[in-house]
Order: C-alpha cells, then sequence, then structure tokens
C-alpha cells in the first residue's frame, strides 16, 4: 500500500524555479470535455431529480435521460462554442461511448481534440473488479476508434485506490488528472516510473457549481473569471494551469450555454493565455524540467 506522501515530494510553489511558457506566454486553460456511459441498469453517476419518496430507483430514467440529453444535445452545443474560437480541447471518455454514441467521440476526433482515458463506463474505481483489464481495455477501444493511443487518464470522479497510478502507468499512460493538489503539474512516484500530475479542477467544473452547489446559469462563469484573476496574477513570475472541467447535460443546456460562450471568448482575448491539451501540457512540461535538471 502506497499513501500519496510517498509518491511526491512536498513543494510549496513560491519556492520552484519559475516555469516558462514560450512565445511570452504565462498562462495555460486546459479545457476538459467529460463525455460519459450511464448504463441503465445501475445507479446513475449524479442526479438532476431526486429519488422520488426518497427511494433510489433502478432503473433511473429520470436521470438517464437527463444525460441522455447532453449526448445529444449539449454536447454540440459545446462543440460549436470550442470551434467557433478554433479552441482544441481535451475529451475525458468513457471508452463505451465510441460504440453507443460514436457521432460524439468522432467529432471531437476530427477537431483534433485530445482523448483522455476515462474508464469504460461511469462508475467508481473502487467497484472495478480489476483495474488493470479495464485501463487496458479503455486504452485499447480509444485506440482502435481514433487510431492513437491515449497519453492521459482520469478516473471516473477522480476516484482512486492507492494502486491505480501505478496501474496507470504499467499501461503506458503519461499523465493523469486526478489529483487538484496543485497549480502546477507535478512528478509523481509509482511502480512503473514516474509519471506526470496534471493539475485538474473540482471547483472550476461545473458539477460542482452548477449541480452540487445548484448555482445560477453564469455561476461557473463567474467562478472562472474570478479565479483566472488570481492565477493570471501569479503567473507573471511563473506559469500557471487553470483547468475548467465541463458535462455536455449541464453547461451544454440551453440555459447555460450563452455563459460559457462569453467566458472562452473572454480568455481567448487575454494577453499571454493559451489553451492547450493534457498533451501539449505534459510535453512543455517535461521539456521545462529536462532543462532544469540540465542546469
Amino acid at each position: 500500500m502506497t499513501f500519496p506522501r510517498d509518491r511526491i515530494t512536498y513543494s510549496p510553489i513560491v519556492k520552484r524555479p519559475p516555469l516558462k511558457l514560450p512565445g511570452g506566454a504565462r498562462l495555460v486553460v486546459w479545457p476538459v470535455v467529460n463525455i460519459e456511459e450511464w448504463e441503465i441498469t445501475r445507479p446513475m453517476a449524479r442526479q438532476a431529480s431526486g429519488p422520488p419518496m426518497g427511494v433510489q430507483q433502478v432503473p433511473d430514467f429520470p436521470n438517464w435521460t437527463w444525460h441522455e440529453y447532453g449526448m445529444r444535445v449539449g454536447f454540440w452545443r459545446l462543440k460549436a462554442a470550442f470551434d467557433k474560437l478554433k479552441i482544441r480541447a481535451t475529451m475525458s471518455l468513457n471508452a463505451e461511448v465510441c460504440n453507443t454514441c460514436p457521432d460524439v467521440p468522432r467529432a471531437a476526433h476530427d477537431s483534433g481534440w485530445e482523448i483522455m482515458a476515462h474508464c469504460v463506463v461511469q462508475m467508481p474505481i473502487s467497484q472495478v473488479q480489476d483495474q488493470r483489464a479495464m485501463i487496458r481495455r479503455s486504452i485499447e477501444i480509444i485506440e482502435g476508434f481514433t487510431g492513437k493511443r491515449p497519453r492521459g487518464w482520469l478516473g471516473p470522479g477522480r476516484s482512486q485506490t492507492y494502486e491505480t497510478i501505478d496501474y496507470v502507468a504499467e499501461a503506458g499512460l503519461e499523465y493523469f488528472a486526478d489529483w487538484i493538489l496543485d497549480d502546477q503539474p507535478v512528478e509523481v512516484k509509482s511502480a512503473h516510473g514516474t509519471i506526470v500530475s496534471i493539475p485538474y479542477t473540482v471547483e472550476l467544473n461545473d458539477i460542482t457549481v452548477n449541480v452540487a452547489h445548484m448555482q445560477p446559469s453564469d455561476g461557473l462563469n463567474k467562478r472562472i473569471n474570478d479565479a483566472f484573476e488570481t492565477l493570471y496574477a501569479e503567473s507573471k513570475t511563473s506559469a500557471r494551469i487553470m483547468a475548467i472541467g465541463v458535462h455536455p447535460y449541464v453547461t451544454g443546456a440551453a440555459h447555460r450555454i450563452k455563459y460559457f460562450e462569453e467566458t472562452l471568448a473572454y480568455l481567448k482575448k487575454q494577453k499571454g493565455v493559451v489553451f492547450w491539451t493534457g498533451e501539449q501540457i505534459l510535453d512543455w512540461y517535461k521539456g521545462e524540467m529536462k532543462k532544469q535538471r540540465a542546469r
């Protein structure tokens, strides 16, 4: 059993050597669109409609269809918003979607988005009987569908067991996004070498803001703008990563999409701000670490 503090060295961000982005950039916006497969035969991953009379139902048609709206309608609104600004996002993908809703990952792949492995279906990692096999299967399905092997991993709900990182590294994945403990990438030890943690987000995430906290339709976007002010100021001396996590059935809803479009447009206009995929962040960070070790 390996604990997180056995895998990483404590490092105050104010004491690190500066990280520099190319071309005078200073802050990376990492947009992640989460695409999930909810199996009607198990409890739903999340609920917009509470269980009637407090009794959880299986099958849960009210919430399954809420999610399915995102696949049929909401995703295409998000895709149009990114396309309009020529932004390539990262899609965290439950691999089974390649079989059930293939138009969604195909559209992302055709637009040059990165596909990040995200389990086979949406379920807690702790309930997966064979994590190794599940991770390999996720990679195989995505690679077979896109022709490109994914480089990153995000667990459903960012869930892990003590051994998950070892299995992810063993499968040849180079980064994971489950740890939200920093504003810069971090090198993490595994039983199969070093793997990079790229900072994802729970606070700039529509599940937290709009579903769990039930904020207004523009709640996520106000929070993104507030976070941007701080991170942009701090990035003057060392680069920062600002991840944004969205889901088609939440941010892709008709009453929220316009605020997301406005926020993307605002960020795109800011000097020194770049929109990168996870693998772009990974390659840049590895290069920076190589330079630092050579000094």
